[in-house]
């Protein structure tokens, strides 16, 4: 399982300098390629990438808390069993107690954000603590402190803001692209042209990159905060009891969105019609029965 969590580590971050490899390419195929703009839309991509960067450093978290109508347990009286869950977590793990969030949703899910531990929060719905027994939302709970311990919280919340960089910057080049093309499509040679196709097809391309590359990061990140959980708990069967609870329900979340669907313990919106394994395909969660299995065979 070590080297199991090793590998995760490294493929991650592995897969962060990409994302910054992949800005700095549209903003050079923008600049270089397509245009005779030189290095002002490289700099630029740069530039809204640090500027959203900032943005969800200091700000992600009470974003992700608000836009899912999260309300904070002040005091112990409130919820004493998942206070006191929460609380005795913590010391186990070595880790400041985050704040703790409970959201009216009978959909049973929960998700840690926060850019580190001293500044972590954690919520459950409510649906989540009326389905689980005490052990089950110990096993929920330690994978989301995991995230927290490993600093998923921070890496996540840096993975959405490139991905979105990606997008908007993919999008509004390619539309800037058809009227500051070099002076004029005749005087450039055939070796210009297909250039310039290749250029407009990588800019279209590009999105769709980030997003499967925070679907690989976001994936790897739950096996890692399962395993973490399990051996927190020191009872795997917990949290494998809960993700089960939590896929029979299989009812979606009122509040949610693209930007936060990768912050949940499991995914939060529906399947749909589509069929799982297509579904599977584009989301952020891996199969939920693997990751019950993997738990099982600890």
């Amino acid at each position: 399982m070590y080297s199991q969590i090793d590998s995760n580590r490294r493929k991650s971050w592995l897969l962060m300098v990409i994302f910054v490899g992949l800005i700095a390419a549209v903003g050079w195929v923008y600049g270089f390629v397509i245009t005779d703009q030189g290095p002002a839309p490289l700099l630029l991509a740069l530039a809204i990438s640090l500027g959203m960067t900032l943005i969800s450093w200091f700000a992600g978290d009470k974003i992700a808390l608000l836009t899912s109508g999260a309300r904070e347990v002040t005091d112990r009286a409130t919820l004493p069993e998942l206070w006191n869950i929460v609380n005795n977590l913590c010391i186990t793990a070595g880790t400041p107690r985050p704040r703790i969030y409970v959201i009216e949703d009978d959909s049973p899910n929960a998700f840690a954000t926060g850019r580190n531990p001293e500044r972590a929060s954690i919520a459950v719905t409510t649906g989540l603590l009326k389905r689980l027994e005490k052990i089950e939302l110990e096993g929920v709970i330690a994978h989301e402190l995991s995230h927290v311990k490993n600093l998923d919280i921070r890496l996540m919340m840096l993975v959405v803001v490139l991905v979105g960089t990606i997008t908007i910057l993919g999008d509004s080049f390619l539309r800037h692209s058809f009227f500051s093309r070099r002076s004029s499509s005749r005087d450039r040679d055939q070796a210009g042209n297909i250039l310039m196709i290749v250029g407009v097809v990588f800019l279209i391309l590009a999105p769709f990159i980030g997003e499967l590359i925070k679907f690989a990061v976001s994936r790897k990140r739950e096996y890692l905060a399962d395993a973490s959980g399990a051996l927190l708990t020191r009872y795997p069967e917990g949290l494998a009891r809960a993700l089960e609870k939590i896929r029979d329900t299989a009812a979606p979340l009122r509040r949610t969105s693209t930007a936060t669907n990768h912050l949940w313990i499991a995914e939060p919106r529906a399947t749909g019609s589509l069929g799982e394994k297509f579904h599977a395909l584009f989301s952020t969660h891996p199969p939920i029965n693997d990751r019950i299995a993997k738990l099982r065979s600890m």
